[in-house]
């Protein structure tokens, strides 16, 4: 009777987590996979229209083809991928140092991911200010290098380029605190047997040593990047103060959804939008689970 007990106990542990779970998650989920079926405006009943959302997806959005996703492979290939190597780099070098400027350097690091809001609308928008007082500007035009002040973040060949400059800056966050945990922690004795077996460079110890033997903090700091780099929303409205960022040049497949699910009440497509990108998100994903996750 006791064994069976101690058998049902995890499940009774678990059972608020999987509550908790279903009705935010799981649910969810579902519902948006069955709204992307419909056409639903918010007020009325919601009608099945079948594959017609995702049909004109890809035929007939033209801004969704032409420019939210070419910006958001760009900026997920720059931001996601550059972010993820400049993280385990500069978790690296971090971990080579003694603890306490280890420790200074690393708060210094993660901090930008926590002020990132308020630093964009107090450092970055006055950096990037299009008159003559913004600092970018002024240090220019002191210089000779334009001769009339740039609306940086108003102009479409510029505004990208900043956005992947502000979330690279800020994407320093738990995916790095993860990756210099799982250095710090890699057993020594494996160095000191790498180098026994001919291993004689640093490069050469990073890629047969430390990277193996921190798999699971590169697997999570690969997943933490793809999730925050597709569902990344906020930066390019926040930097442009317009939602859709000028000309589309800032558009993004979350700011797309935002557009036609809360401006213009187009539901049904909106959840179409999002199921392209859960499917997104969740391919990246197993390609990273691939690379790291346990075989």
């Amino acid at each position: 009777m006791i064994k069976g007990q101690r058998k049902h106990n995890h499940w009774i542990l678990l059972s608020p987590y999987m509550v908790l779970f279903t009705i935010f998650i799981v649910l969810p989920v579902m519902i948006s996979i069955y709204l992307s079926f419909t056409h639903f405006n918010a007020i009325e009943t919601p009608g099945w229209v079948g594959v017609q959302n995702y049909i004109t997806l890809i035929t007939r959005d033209e801004i969704f083809m032409q420019k939210v996703l070419p910006n958001t492979i760009r900026y997920a290939l720059i931001v996601g991928v550059g972010g993820y190597l400049l993280a385990f780099s500069l978790a690296w070098l971090i971990a080579q140092l003694t603890v306490i400027p280890r420790t200074i350097f690393a708060l210094i690091i993660y901090s930008p991911s926590l002020t990132a809001g308020v630093t964009m609308a107090v450092v970055w928008r006055v950096l990037f200010n299009g008159d003559q007082q913004g600092y970018l500007n002024a240090l220019l035009l002191r210089f000779g290098l334009i001769d009339k002040a740039v609306q940086w973040l108003q102009s479409p060949q510029h505004l990208m380029d900043i956005m992947i400059v502000v979330s690279l800056w800020s994407s320093m966050g738990i995916g790095f605190l993860a990756m210099l945990a799982g250095i710090l922690n890699v057993d020594e004795t494996l160095y000191e047997a790498a180098y026994i077996d001919g291993v004689r460079t640093r490069l050469q110890e990073v890629i047969y040593i430390t990277i193996p033997a921190m798999k699971p903090q590169m697997l999570f700091g690969a997943v933490m990047a793809i999730v925050n780099t597709f569902t990344t929303a906020g930066i390019g409205v926040a930097l442009s103060g317009s939602n859709p960022t000028p000309q589309y040049a800032g558009q993004l497949i979350v700011n797309h959804v935002e557009d036609y699910g809360f401006y213009r009440y187009e539901m049904g497509y909106a959840a179409a939008l999002s199921v392209v990108l859960l499917l997104i998100i969740w391919f990246f994903s197993r390609v990273a689970w691939r690379l790291f996750g346990e075989r």
